[in-house]
């Protein structure tokens, strides 16, 4: 059995709680490590093997010795010990970068199912399982209890992606909870691509993404992305879109931009960065920050 992870719900504000622990905010893969006898798979969110992709950590994981699921986040970090979603995918084309994997959770452990247990019970149990190997790249992902507030405004200043606060009693459930919490520092949304404009003047291959994300099973259309793209990446993107034209809008209601526009089918995801949602449910200034390989675009909807 592939395991689900256990999903954090968006809200507002930090807070101080003594019953919750507080992690920064990783922006990378989330990936669970199924281990047994000293076989590894790792999975993405979606069941998506990642085993040929980061072959290097799973090398690593086969020290561990005893049969176990583990839950966490491989990302690579810059000279400041920061992750970016975006040094993640320039490791896939070139393989320039050393990926690391932020271990915060166990699901099992020698068969046993761990997930009833509560969370404090879990981690401390985790850290000791990881305690007895030396690894380079996989390792235990630190909290702080109580002092949320303190951790967000430091994850701020550093221009990270914000926090996750988890409540020490919680158990692990395989689905979105409010007992996990996410707070961004900066207004992040993940939207399927529909189609893209034709481009104009001396830019090659499109001009702008036109985005959207699902609401009741339809495709609502939230707006063009046409910045943050560099040569390399429009010709990345524009190739996996050539193969997915179709004639017809996949979007509930048809937009009409002031260019010629191809559609296609609404398969690949890409992540965003904006500054706020209109009252017409469409994204201010956004800016592509990177294709989402690792979700599935049935599951994308409006996060804030």
């Amino acid at each position: 059995m592939i395991y689900k992870p256990m999903l954090a719900t968006l809200t507002e504000d930090s807070f101080d709680d003594p019953n919750w622990i507080f992690e920064i905010k990783f922006d990378g893969y989330r990936a669970l490590a199924h281990i047994a006898k000293k076989k590894v798979g790792l999975y993405s969110r979606n069941a998506k093997l990642f085993n040929a992709r980061f072959p290097t950590l799973v090398e690593e994981l086969k020290k561990i010795s005893f049969d176990c699921v583990l839950d966490g986040e491989i990302v690579i970090l810059d000279e400041r010990g920061r992750s970016h979603f975006q040094l993640l995918q320039n490791y896939e084309e070139s393989h320039k970068g050393n990926p690391d994997y932020y271990l915060f959770d166990i699901l099992s452990f020698k068969g046993k199912d761990l997930r009833q247990l509560p969370l404090k019970d879990r981690r401390e149990f985790l850290k000791e399982l990881l305690g007895k190997y030396k690894f380079k790249h996989i390792h235990f992902s630190e909290s702080i209890e109580k002092r949320g507030k303190a951790l967000f405004e430091k994850a701020k200043k550093a221009g990270l992606e914000g926090i996750i606060a988890k409540r020490k009693e919680s158990r692990y459930h395989s689905t979105r909870s409010r007992d996990w919490l996410k707070i961004k520092s900066k207004m992040r949304q993940e939207v399927v691509i529909g189609g893209f404009t034709k481009p104009r003047g001396s830019r090659k291959y499109f001009g702008a993404l036109l985005i959207g994300v699902y609401e009741k099973g339809k495709l609502i259309y939230s707006g063009h992305v046409g910045g943050g793209f560099n040569e390399k990446l429009l010709k990345q993107i524009y190739s996996k879109m050539v193969r997915l034209v179709r004639k017809s809008c996949p979007f509930k209601d048809e937009p009409h931009p002031n260019a010629p526009v191809v559609w296609i089918q609404p398969k690949l995801v890409c992540e965003v960065a904006f500054t706020e949602w209109t009252k017409d449910k469409i994204l201010r200034q956004p800016i592509f920050q990177g294709m989402r390989t690792d979700k599935s675009a049935s599951q994308v909807r409006r996060e804030v």
